[in-house]
């Protein structure tokens, strides 16, 4: 595979494969703690063996080349250093461009890049497909250039982007799990303090099934900053009368005592955050015990208050996850994501995975009108430079 996209790098930009240099960085998958990362509170995510490759070799030229496998219609975008500004032609390389303006702005870069991604996520599915594409450039131009910063840095510049340049007011989660996963394990990471600990994640005789709405969603234009912007307003009106830096230090019970202060929308927005919250350091320690009963019903818990508190599923992720409740090879389901589309995820039974996506799927497609897709997956590392053939094989 890795000599097949080399030879393609070839045909695309000529010269020789000689200097060609590969990197991954992966999507990943949120098991619960949704809309809890900019309320300062807990989010269990993990990243997966799927993600963004990037091929790249440096050149003489004054400008940089891009291409993507998965946007071939676009063909070669050719941009300029003195010229990286958002531009709504550039569509997906709007991406990659903030990241390298970022970069250029400690580190200025003087030789040219031709660039080849291929992305195996699904574009818009809530699997990250734009942490782990500003992700794979970062890691790639930290070593390129040997600037020796650290993941943490990364990941930091790359949210830094998708807030400041793409538009998007997004919490560190997407980036954190994408540059920091590590094979095997889940995440329990305190986004405002930004301690993680990992969880082992045993699944015994079952796996994770991603099933995707196949909705496509406009992040950026959807009503997740008018969700950030309500819990924001909650959270000032509550610090007026009890000294909290984020939703995420409030618990239920101190939310109880002082919702008179906010608005009804205020209250269910808020009375998400906080729950959710609790729920993800529930479930952590449900992981860790090999509780996955116990896991799954909270996973429940989660998309029923993600529904009805948040409002951020939706018909078509609510008819996938109550398909799946009803299936007997079931732990648990949710959605996973930003939500209006997107994906769930399940942790299903192996022996009945077969079925449980001929019966999810069946049930969708005949109340949708059109089919989900499914992806058995399991859990990989961060992001990285692909330096042996055999990572390419995933």
């Amino acid at each position: 595979m890795m000599t097949n996209w080399k030879e393609e790098f070839i045909q695309l930009f000529a010269g020789t494969k000689e200097d060609i240099r590969i990197f991954f960085a992966p999507g990943r998958v949120n098991f619960i703690g949704e809309h809890t990362d900019y309320n300062g509170g807990h989010v269990l995510p993990c990243a997966l063996e799927i993600g963004t490759y990037a091929l790249v070799r440096k050149t003489a030229n004054p400008f940089i080349r891009f291409y993507s496998k998965n946007f071939p219609e676009t063909g070669i975008i050719t941009v300029a250093y003195d010229d990286l500004s958002y531009q709504d032609k550039h569509g997906w390389a709007n991406y990659p461009k903030g990241v390298i303006a970022a970069f250029q702005s400690f580190c200025p870069i003087e030789t040219g890049l031709d660039i080849l991604y291929y992305g195996m996520i699904p574009n818009g599915a809530g699997l990250s497909s734009s942490a782990s594409i500003e992700l794979v450039t970062a890691v790639m131009l930290n070593e390129l250039f040997a600037q020796h910063l650290d993941m943490l840095e990364l990941v930091k510049l790359s949210q830094k982007v998708e807030n400041e340049y793409v538009g998007v007011n997004c919490g560190i989660m997407d980036q954190f799990a994408v540059g920091m996963g590590k094979r095997n394990y889940a995440m329990l990471l305190n986004c405002q303090t930004l301690e993680c600990r990992y969880i082992p994640v045993a699944m015994n005789d079952c796996s994770i099934v991603i099933a995707n709405t196949n909705k496509k969603r406009g992040l950026a234009a959807s009503v997740y900053n008018e969700r950030r912007a309500t819990c924001e307003a909650a959270l000032a009106k509550l610090q007026k009368h009890i000294n909290i830096a984020s939703l995420g230090d409030l618990t239920s019970e101190q939310l109880e005592k002082y919702k008179h202060l906010l608005s009804p929308l205020e209250q269910k927005r808020a009375r998400h955050a906080v729950t959710e919250n609790e729920r993800t350091i529930e479930a952590a320690a449900a992981l860790e015990k090999g509780d996955l009963l116990c896991f799954g019903e909270l996973m429940k818990q989660s998309h029923i208050s993600l529904r009805d508190d948040y409002e951020v599923t939706g018909e078509e992720l609510d008819t996938l996850v109550e398909a799946a409740w009803k299936h007997e090879g079931t732990i648990g389901a949710r959605m996973t994501g930003a939500g209006f589309g997107g994906c769930t995820v399940n942790i299903v039974k192996d022996a009945h995975i077969p079925d449980f996506i001929e019966r999810v799927g069946k049930e969708y497609a005949e109340k949708i009108g059109y089919e989900a897709s499914f992806y058995v997956v399991k859990i990989g590392d961060g992001a990285r430079e692909i330096t042996e053939t055999k990572e390419m094989s995933a």
